[in-house]
C-alpha cells in the first residue's frame, strides 16, 4: 500500500471526524481566538452545546537561528481549518483540524504542506447502550539521533517527521437482569513519516525509526454491584490486544481472562481484587542480510525485513496474574483508584486520581504499566482524551501541544511522543495535570515521566536492544487570557528531557515557548502578533536555538 494512500486515508479520517453528521446537523458558532463572539451562529437549548468555527488564515514568519549558526529565513503561510465542539444528549465531539501551506522566501526557507489536528468523538447509536468512539492526531516532530522526539518544532530541517494516528470502534453497555454487560472493540492505525535524512547515532549507527502499525483491542466484562443479591460485587472478563508493526514484522499478542471482586468498606471506600490467566507473546522476523551478513537498510534508513525467515519469539510469558487495590470516592468530584499486583512476569502498579477542586479547576493523575509499541502507546493515549476540550496550538508553528485545554481527565498525551524507535517495549509511567478555567482566563500545566524497557529476540538484528531503557520526562503549560472584548493574550511552553540507553545515543533536552497577542479588527477578522523561542540541547551534537516572529490575520466564518 503506497505512502500517498496512507496519508490520504489518515487525512480523510480526520476530516471525517471534523465533518461528522452530528456537527453538520447542529449548526455553528464561533469560538474565535480574538473573542469575536459575533462570528458564526449557535444552536442551543435542551442541554445542547454546539460550536463550529471554520477559518482561513494568512501570515508572515521570520525565523532566526541563534545557534549554532546565524541564518535568518522568511516564509509566508496560508492555512484553512476548523475548530468544533459538540456536547449533546447522544453526541459529544471535540475537533481541531488545520491544513497549512508554507511558501519559503529563499532556498533554505521552510516550504510545503502541513496537516495537523486532534479529534475525539463519541456518538450513541442506541442511547445509553451502543456507542461509537473515534479519535485521531496529526502532528509534527523533530526526531533526534537518540530516537527522541521533540513535539511541535518550528522550522523545516531534515530531522522533521510527521506523526499520524487514528482509531475507532464500538462500545456496548447494557444489563441482563442484575448483571452489567460491557464490551468494546477498537482498531487503530499509526504512521510516522520519516525525516528527509537518514538519522544516525553519534557512533554512526542508523536509527530504526518507527514506520507504521495496526492495533486491535477487544474486551468483555460481566459483573454485579455489591448489594445485588450478595454483599460483594463479582465479575468476570476477558481481553485481547494485538499490535502489528511493519518494522521487521514485530507483533504483540496479549490474551487474558480474569475474575474480580469488590468489597465495600464504607460508603466511600471499597477494596478490589482480581485473579486470572494471561498469555503474552512478542515476535518478529530478522532483517535481510547482504553477502557479508550485514543487515540491509532501505533508503529511509529503516531495516528491511526478511520475509523468507520464520518468526522468532522475543517474549513469551503466560501464567497467573493478580492484583489488589482500593477505590476511594468521597464525592462526585473526587475519585482515587490504586492497584498493585503481578503481570508480565513481575510486579505491576497502576491507578488514577481525579479531583475537581471546584467547578472551574481540576487535578488529574494517571499511573500505567503496559507492553506496547509506539503506535499502540499513542493510540492508548488518544483513547483517554476527553470529548470536551479546546486544542492548544503553537501560535507560530500552528502545531498541536502535549495537552488539550480541558477540565476532564486524560487531557495530556506527552508520554506517548517521547521516542519514535521502532521496537516493542514495556512502558511504565505517570502523568499529572492541573487545569483551571475562570471565564476570561484558562490555564493548565501537565507533566509526565515514562520508562521504556525494550524487548527484542535473540539472534536477530534487534538483539542488542533487548533490555535497553529509554527515559523521558516532559512538562507542558498553556495560558489564554481575554484582556477585553477585542484583545486576547495567549502563551504556551514545553520541555522534553530524553535519556536513551542505546549506545552512543546520549541525552537531549528540547524546549519551546511562545506568546501571542490577538486583536479583533472587525467582525470575524482577527490580527495576530507572536514571538517564539525553540531549542535543543544535545550531549552528543551541536545545540540548536531558533527565535521566530509572526504577523498574521484570521477570518472566521
Amino acid at each position: 500500500m503506497s505512502l500517498k494512500f496512507h496519508r490520504l486515508a489518515i487525512a480523510g479520517a480526520l476530516i471525517a471526524l471534523a465533518a461528522s453528521p452530528a456537527l453538520a446537523r447542529d449548526g455553528a458558532r464561533d469560538s474565535g481566538r480574538g473573542g469575536d463572539e459575533s462570528a458564526g451562529s449557535s444552536q442551543g437549548g435542551g442541554g445542547k452545546r454546539v460550536v463550529v468555527t471554520p477559518y482561513i488564515e494568512a501570515g508572515q514568519v521570520l525565523s532566526a537561528e541563534l545557534s549554532p549558526g546565524s541564518d535568518s529565513v522568511t516564509y509566508s503561510r496560508i492555512a484553512a481549518g476548523v475548530d468544533a465542539l459538540v456536547q449533546g444528549r447522544n453526541t459529544a465531539a471535540a475537533v481541531s483540524l488545520r491544513y497549512e501551506r508554507r511558501i519559503g522566501w529563499g532556498d533554505d526557507a521552510p516550504h510545503g504542506d502541513e496537516l495537523t489536528g486532534i479529534a475525539r468523538v463519541s456518538a450513541s447509536v442506541v442511547p445509553r447502550t451502543l456507542t461509537i468512539e473515534a479519535g485521531g492526531l496529526a502532528t509534527r516532530t523533530r526526531i533526534e539521533s537518540n530516537g527522541g522526539a521533540a513535539s511541535d518544532p518550528l522550522g523545516d530541517d531534515d530531522q522533521i517527521g510527521k506523526i499520524y494516528s487514528v482509531y475507532g470502534g464500538p462500545s456496548l453497555s447494557t444489563h441482563a437482569g442484575d448483571v452489567a454487560v460491557q464490551a468494546n472493540y477498537r482498531i487503530g492505525y499509526t504512521r510516522v513519516d520519516e525525516p528527509d535524512a537518514t538519522l544516525t547515532t553519534d557512533g554512526g549507527e542508523p536509527v530504526d525509526v518507527f514506520d507504521d502499525s495496526t492495533v486491535q483491542v477487544a474486551n468483555v466484562h460481566l459483573g454485579t454491584r455489591p448489594g445485588q443479591g450478595l454483599p460483594v460485587g463479582l465479575g468476570v472478563g476477558a481481553g485481547w490486544y494485538r499490535e502489528d508493526m511493519s518494522n521487521l514484522d514485530q507483533r504483540i499478542e496479549d490474551k487474558h481472562v480474569r475474575a474480580d471482586v469488590t468489597v465495600p468498606v464504607s460508603q466511600s471506600v471499597a477494596l478490589v481484587g482480581g485473579v486470572g490467566y494471561e498469555d503474552v507473546e512478542i515476535s518478529s522476523r530478522d532483517a535481510l542480510r547482504d553477502e557479508t551478513g550485514a543487515p540491509v537498510r532501505g533508503s529511509d534508513g529503516r531495516l528491511v525485513t526478511d520475509k523468507s525467515q520464520p518468526r522468532r519469539l522475543a517474549y513469551d510469558v503466560d501464567g497467573l496474574i493478580w492484583d489488589v487495590g482500593v477505590i476511594w470516592r468521597p464525592s462526585v468530584r473526587t475519585a482515587l483508584e490504586a492497584h498493585v499486583g503481578r503481570r508480565y512476569g513481575s510486579t505491576t502498579y497502576y491507578g488514577s486520581f481525579g479531583w475537581q477542586t471546584s467547578r472551574r479547576s481540576s487535578v488529574n493523575v494517571a499511573v500505567y504499566d503496559n507492553v506496547v509499541g509506539f503506535g499502540g502507546n499513542l493510540n492508548n493515549a488518544l483513547t483517554s482524551l476527553p470529548t470536551d476540550f479546546s486544542a492548544v496550538r503553537d501560535a507560530l508553528s500552528g502545531g498541536i501541544g502535549n495537552c488539550v485545554d480541558s477540565l476532564e481527565s486524560g487531557n495530556c498525551f506527552g508520554n506517548a511522543l517521547g521516542s519514535v524507535r521502532s521496537g516493542t517495549f514495556r512502558g511504565r509511567g505517570v502523568m499529572a495535570s492541573y487545569a483551571v478555567n475562570m471565564g476570561r482566563t484558562s490555564a493548565g500545566i501537565g507533566a509526565g515521566y515514562e520508562r521504556r524497557k525494550f524487548i527484542a529476540a535473540e539472534d536477530t538484528v534487534l538483539a542488542a536492544a533487548n533490555g535497553v531503557i529509554d527515559e523521558n520526562w516532559w512538562l507542558a503549560a498553556y495560558l489564554n487570557n481575554r484582556l477585553d472584548q477585542r484583545s486576547t493574550i495567549s502563551a504556551s511552553a514545553h520541555v522534553n528531557w530524553l535519556d536513551s540507553g542505546f549506545d552512543n545515543s546520549g541525552k537531549a533536552t528540547a524546549f519551546g515557548v511562545n506568546v501571542a497577542y490577538d486583536r479583533v479588527l472587525a467582525e470575524r477578522l482577527t490580527a495576530t502578533a507572536a514571538l517564539g523561542l525553540d531549542g535543543i540541547n544535545r550531549s552528543s551534537d551541536e545545540d540548536l536555538l531558533v527565535a521566530s516572529a509572526l504577523l498574521g490575520v484570521r477570518y472566521s466564518f
